[in-house]
């Protein structure tokens, strides 16, 4: 090929344009990883509703059906960074030599964080208004956790479902080999996303910026 090969453009690169371009670095902080897991929890939320609002806005060719995968991972992954984020403040406060804890099963996260508050909030007012703020994620988690038990799953592959469709040991989803519909209410999603999100971001900053950043 006559002139040599054309060398592509890196990825990692600056856009003539910076509204074309994505700081990784601008709203982390090098020491602060609570923070830092806040920033990523919010990007991966905020992802799953826009993908949502997308394809409701434009459903035409029902691109929804394979685009609901990556809503639904980012919004669990999300739903993970933020309840770990809590969970670390939380230790930091209580003196846990413990850090982030769980793996990705985000009803077990979700149950350490609640008993962590129930630990540190010693107002009951205090403890009734967070368990008030989670009242949709709970409802959101249980629906949840009932889908994926009805397949025999081990453990670490529950919250698989999304970026598999299937197990390590080939065990499919329980949206695979169904013969009823397995459907999401993509309005209703955003809607509960929204709420659940906010709520999230407000926890995790309350504990991080009041006690630990003030």
């Amino acid at each position: 090929m006559e002139g040599g090969e054309n060398k592509l453009k890196d990825i990692f690169s600056y856009n003539v344009d910076v509204n074309k371009t994505a700081y990784m670095n601008w709203r982390t902080e090098k020491h602060n990883h609570i923070h830092n897991m806040i920033v990523l929890a919010d990007g991966f939320m905020e992802s799953a509703i826009m993908l949502a609002e997308d394809v409701l806005n434009d459903n035409f060719n029902k691109k929804a059906d394979i685009i609901i995968f990556p809503i639904l991972f980012n919004t669990n992954h999300g739903i993970e960074l933020y309840l770990k984020a809590i969970t670390w403040s939380l230790n930091i406060l209580m003196k846990s030599e413990y850090k982030i804890e769980g793996n990705h099963d985000i009803k077990q996260i979700l149950s350490t964080v609640k008993s962590k508050v129930r630990k540190f909030e010693k107002e009951k007012e205090k403890k009734q208004q967070f368990l008030k703020l989670i009242d949709n994620l709970d409802a959101y988690v249980k629906e949840l956790n009932e889908k994926i038990e009805k397949a025999d799953l081990k453990k670490n592959d529950k919250m698989d479902f999304s970026r598999y469709p299937l197990t390590k040991e080939y065990i499919p989803h329980f949206y695979i080999g169904t013969f009823k519909n397995v459907v999401v209410d993509l309005e209703n999603f955003i809607s509960r996303m929204k709420e659940i999100s906010k709520n999230l971001n407000l926890i995790s900053c309350y504990y991080l910026y009041k006690f630990i950043e003030p």
